[in-house]
C-alpha cells in the first residue's frame, strides 16, 4: 500500500501540477502583520485582514510548505459546526444563543461566496451528513439523545432533522441502519484544491508566503527562523496541532492524529448501490469518529479518530501504522459490505489540535500584539474560517457580532485557555480512552457479545468519553 507524504489530495494536485510551492525567507524583513503557518486559518486570516485593510503588509511562514498540515490531510468535510458549540453556548439566553448559530450556520455560504469570487474550484458540494446509529443497536440511544440536546440548545427539526431507518436506507446502503440525524449544515470538497487556492488568492492581495521558513521562537514585535528575523507589530501563530513546536504555545493544544483511506473510482453500478446521490457526507454514531465522502471523481473517502503521540509530537508520516489503517479498512467494509473487493489503495493521516475545554478560540492581546486561533478537534475545515474572521476582527478592534461570542477572547493564552495535564498524565489517559473506545468497539460490533458485557461496556465507554 502506498502511503502519502502529505495525503491522497495533496498527491491528486501534485500529480496535476496544480500545487504551488515557494521560496524561502533569506533575508530580514519588516511587514505590519506576520502569520506563522500557511493552512486554513493564516490563509484566511490574511484574506479578511488585506480585504479590510489593503494597504497591510503581510507575511505568511510556513515550515513545509502551504497545507502540509492538517488542511491538505483532512477528509473533506465543510461543516458549518464548531467542535463543543453545546458546553460553550448553553449558558447564553436563547436569543444570543440563536445569533451565535447563525453565524455558524453562515459558514457555508461565506466560503462558498470567497470560492466564487476568487474563482477556486475546490468541488464542493453542499449535500448535507448523516449521521446514523448503524451495525450495532447501542447507537440508536446516543444518537437520539444527541439529537434532544441538539434542539435544546436551539436547533431547529430543519437543521437537524431524525430519518428512520427506511429513509437512511434510501439515502445510503449502510449495514443494519436504526435511524439517524440530518443535517443540511456540512459540505464536500477537496480540501488541498481549496487551501491552494486561498494561498493563490491571498498571494494576489499582496500577500509574501514563505516556505520551508520554520518559526524558531517569538516575542513581542519580532519572531526569527534559522535564516532571518521578522519584525512585525502583530504576530498571529496559526499552527493548529503544530501548535506544540513553539515555546509560547506548549500543552495549550493538543496534537491528536486522525487517520484515513480511500478506494479508486468506483463503478456507477457499485455507486447505485451505495447511495449517496447528493454527496452527502456520512459517518455513524460509533465512538471511534468515522467519516466518509464520495468524491467528485467517485472515490470513497473514510477515516476515523486516530492516535496520540508521547510528549503532544505531531506526525506526517504513516508508514509505522499499518494495523490502525487495516482496522479503518475492516470497518468500512463491515459498514458497506457490497465494498467487499473494493481497493483502497490511498492511506494517509494528519494532525489536529483538541483544546482541554474541547471548543476552539480565537484571541488577540493588543498589549503584545499577538493573537491565535485554533482548537477546532475535527471540525477545523469550516471552523478555521469562523475563527479567522473572529480574530481578524479582534485584531482591528472592530465592534461585530463576532468579538461578543464566548469563543473570542481579549488577553493571553495563559488567560482564557486551560492547559493540558503535563506527561505522562496526558498520553496514558488519551490512551487509556482510546483503549476503551476500541474495545466497546470491538464488543458492541459481534452480536454473539452477552448482554451484560454489551451494558458495561458502554458505560464504561461513556464514562471515558466524560474525561476528555
Amino acid at each position: 500500500m502506498p502511503y502519502h507524504n502529505t495525503s491522497f489530495w495533496a498527491s491528486d494536485l501534485a500529480h496535476n501540477n496544480n500545487f504551488s510551492h515557494h521560496t524561502e525567507l533569506q533575508s530580514d524583513i519588516d511587514v505590519d502583520v506576520a502569520i506563522i503557518g500557511a493552512g486554513y486559518t493564516g490563509l484566511w486570516s490574511a484574506y479578511y485582514l488585506k480585504q479590510a485593510k489593503p494597504e497591510l503588509s503581510i507575511a505568511i511562514l510556513e515550515a513545509q510548505d502551504v497545507g502540509f498540515g492538517a488542511s491538505a490531510r483532512n477528509g473533506g468535510w465543510l461543516m458549518a459546526s464548531i467542535e463543543g458549540q453545546h458546553e460553550l453556548l448553553e449558558h447564553l439566553p436563547l436569543e444570543e444563543r440563536r445569533r451565535a448559530l447563525q453565524l455558524i450556520y453562515g459558514i457555508i455560504d461565506e466560503t462558498q461566496r470567497v470560492c466564487a469570487k476568487e474563482s477556486i474550484d475546490c468541488d464542493l458540494h453542499h449535500g448535507g451528513w448523516l449521521n446514523i446509529a448503524a451495525r450495532y443497536p447501542e447507537q440508536l440511544p446516543r444518537l437520539q439523545q444527541s439529537l434532544k440536546n441538539l434542539h435544546q440548545l436551539g436547533h431547529q427539526p430543519e437543521d437537524y432533522d431524525w430519518l428512520t431507518a427506511t429513509q437512511v436506507q434510501q439515502r445510503l446502503n449502510i449495514q443494519n441502519p436504526y435511524g439517524g440525524i440530518f443535517t443540511p449544515h456540512t459540505a464536500r470538497i477537496q480540501p488541498a484544491k481549496l487551501v491552494t487556492g486561498l494561498a493563490k488568492a491571498v498571494e494576489r492581495l499582496g500577500v509574501k508566503i514563505y516556505s520551508n521558513s520554520a518559526v524558531k521562537s517569538f516575542q513581542t514585535g519580532q519572531l526569527n527562523t534559522d535564516k532571518a528575523t521578522v519584525n512585525a507589530d502583530i504576530i498571529l501563530p496559526c499552527t493548529e496541532g503544530f501548535s506544540g513546536e513553539t515555546p509560547n504555545q506548549k500543552r495549550f493544544v493538543l496534537p491528536i492524529q486522525s487517520l484515513i483511506i480511500a478506494t479508486e473510482p468506483l463503478s456507477n453500478d457499485l455507486w447505485q448501490e451505495i447511495g449517496l446521490n447528493d454527496n452527502e457526507t456520512f459517518g455513524d454514531a460509533s465512538r471511534l469518529s468515522t467519516y466518509g465522502q464520495r468524491t467528485a471523481d467517485n472515490r470513497l473517502v473514510f477515516g476515523a479518530r486516530g492516535s496520540y503521540q508521547f510528549g503532544g509530537k505531531t506526525k506526517t508520516r504513516f508508514e509505522d501504522s499499518a494495523e490502525t489503517f487495516d482496522s479503518i479498512d475492516k470497518l468500512l467494509r463491515e459498514s458497506l459490505p457490497m465494498l467487499a473487493t473494493a481497493d483502497t489503495p490511498h492511506r494517509w493521516g494528519g494532525t489536529l489540535g483538541m483544546t482541554r475545554t474541547g471548543a476552539p478560540h480565537a484571541l488577540f492581546d493588543k498589549q503584545t500584539g499577538v493573537g491565535y486561533a485554533g482548537g477546532y478537534g475535527g471540525e477545523g475545515v469550516g471552523a478555521s474560517n469562523l475563527m479567522a474572521r473572529t480574530l481578524v476582527d479582534l485584531v482591528l478592534q472592530r465592534n461585530t457580532d463576532l468579538v461578543d461570542m464566548p469563543w473570542a477572547y481579549h488577553g493571553t493564552l495563559k488567560q482564557h485557555i486551560k492547559r493540558w495535564e503535563p506527561e505522562p498524565l496526558r498520553w496514558l489517559g488519551y490512551s487509556s480512552i482510546l483503549n476503551v473506545l476500541e474495545y466497546e468497539e470491538k464488543v458492541l460490533n459481534n452480536p454473539q457479545s452477552p448482554r451484560w458485557k454489551r451494558r458495561t461496556v458502554n458505560h464504561l465507554a461513556s464514562a471515558a468519553i466524560g474525561l476528555m
